[in-house]
């Protein structure tokens, strides 16, 4: 009977040590191959080198060298194993490869925010990367325009295979140019206009991060209030670098995009523009 119970007790650990072994495993093998889709709206599609191009639905997974593409007035939402979600603006092509580690941006915008939970998130748009463990950013790549901004955390914007051309990108800061010229300094943005109006963030379910947006928000709010932040006219309608003078006559205008403009801040010491 003791011999009986010392078995059962035996192949109850090895039973045990069996799914904690496999477990993690699956896991990792799951963070480095696949994406799950968690949110559509208009055309998006699903491109693969093997396959003919599919429409995308919600909970389809999503795997290496798979290319999601999004169409005319259209967006989607994918989230990773590591709890990473990324969301693509209109007519943007995003693929994959060794799971978060190495995002490829073809063309287009794209939001990603990186938890604690994730390791070595990268974004790569051809000539420029952007490191962003623990941030929540916005990545816009086209041929001969680039910009990057973060909403809460610390990125980096650097051109690999260029030694020293990088640069820290904190909350509120925006960097926007050429992707083949050197990185340009940061510049302030509004966080809370950005919130406010951009498609990325209205009518979306909130971000696991938006306390934390939140908090950088009223950060700079209480920098304005005390004068290191100054608000300026200039504003970037929807996509690419093009900064506007915003007059008085169009503030009621704007309140009613939802292009993802956001007034520019500027420090008294520098010029700025902003998303």
């Amino acid at each position: 009977m003791r011999i009986n119970r010392q078995l059962q007790l035996l192949a109850l650990v090895a039973i045990t040590a069996c799914l904690v072994t496999r477990f993690p495993n699956e896991v990792n093998a799951a963070s480095v191959s696949e994406a799950r889709i968690t949110g559509i709206n208009n055309r998006v599609q699903l491109v693969h080198a093997t396959t003919t191009a599919r429409p995308a639905s919600v909970n389809d997974i999503v795997d290496e060298g798979t290319i999601v593409r999004t169409g005319k007035d259209s967006h989607a939402e994918l989230i990773f194993p590591d709890e990473t979600v990324v969301r693509l603006a209109a007519n943007t092509a995003l693929s994959f490869k060794n799971g978060t580690h190495d995002l490829n941006l073809g063309e287009g915008a794209v939001l990603v925010q990186a938890p604690k939970s994730a390791n070595d998130v990268k974004i790569h748009a051809a000539t420029v990367s952007a490191a962003i463990t623990e941030t929540t950013s916005m990545l816009e790549y086209h041929p001969s325009v680039c910009k990057f901004l973060v909403l809460e955390g610390t990125g980096r914007l650097y051109r690999p295979g260029h030694l020293g051309d990088s640069v820290l990108v904190g909350p509120g800061q925006l960097v926007m140019g050429n992707p083949n010229a050197a990185v340009s300094d940061p510049a302030d943005f509004d966080i809370a206009r950005f919130v406010k109006t951009s498609r990325f963030i209205v009518d979306l379910p909130p971000l696991s991060s938006e306390k934390l947006i939140v908090a950088e928000s009223q950060k700079q709010q209480r920098e304005k209030s005390k004068k290191t932040l100054i608000d300026t006219n200039l504003v970037i309608f929807g996509g690419g670098t093009r900064v506007s003078v915003l007059g008085q006559a169009q503030t009621n205008v704007t309140e009613q995009l939802t292009a993802a403009p956001a007034t520019a801040h500027s420090r008294p010491e520098a010029k700025s523009a902003a998303q």
